[in-house]
Parts: structure tokens; C-alpha cells; sequence
């Protein structure tokens, strides 16, 4: 099991190096334009946003994962609660992605 708190100081270290965008509308648009390297749905987001980022990621083929509460993506960015969160930055998705495979949360591995 790894360890959350690793993974949301990297969210939040990812956000102050401007490498994350949040919230649905802009995480769409990263994916779409292909600067999304991977991509944090909550797992308390609904159904319906659960599966529009899937679908999307995998046709885009980014990685996507179910990870953490609205409340504690948020707070690793210093925000209110957020659903969704786009990583634009290889390194830092890379290192994401490493923490959570450990933690076995992958939904879809296409990258």
C-alpha cells in the first residue's frame, strides 16, 4: 500500500510547478489538446464523469486513475474540493503513475 500522503505532496508540488490543471472543464480541454500525461479521477465523482474520463483517456490514451476524495485533491492543490486533475508534465505523471501502480488503483494503462 502506498503511502497517500506521497502522492498528494506530489500533487501539490506538481501545482506549484504549474503542471496540473483541475476541474472538469480544464481537464477535458488537457486531454483533448494532448498536453494531459495522466490524469486523477476522484473516486467519490460521479458515475457519469467516472466514465466521460475514461472514455476520453482511453481514446486519447492517457493514463487514468481512481484516486483519493474530492477534499483531499483539492486540498493538495490548495483549493476547494476537485473531481479531476490533469498532469502536463511527463516527469511528474511518470512518478504519479509509479506510486499508484503499487497501490494497484489503475483503471487504464494505454500509455
Amino acid at each position: 500500500m502506498v503511502d497517500k500522503k506521497k502522492l498528494l505532496n506530489m500533487i501539490g508540488l506538481a501545482t506549484r510547478a504549474r503542471k496540473v490543471v483541475s476541474g472538469e472543464f480544464s481537464t477535458e480541454k488537457s486531454v483533448k489538446s494532448g498536453r494531459s500525461h495522466l490524469v486523477i479521477v476522484s473516486e467519490e465523482a460521479s458515475d457519469n464523469t467516472k466514465k466521460m474520463f475514461t472514455n476520453m483517456c482511453a481514446y486519447y490514451k492517457v493514463p487514468i486513475y481512481l484516486f483519493g476524495t474530492k477534499d483531499e485533491l483539492g486540498h493538495a492543490m490548495g483549493k476547494e474540493f476537485r473531481a479531476s486533475v490533469s498532469v502536463e508534465d511527463a516527469g511528474f505523471a511518470k512518478s504519479m503513475a509509479g506510486l499508484m501502480n503499487v497501490n494497484g488503483g489503475s483503471v487504464n494503462e494505454s500509455k
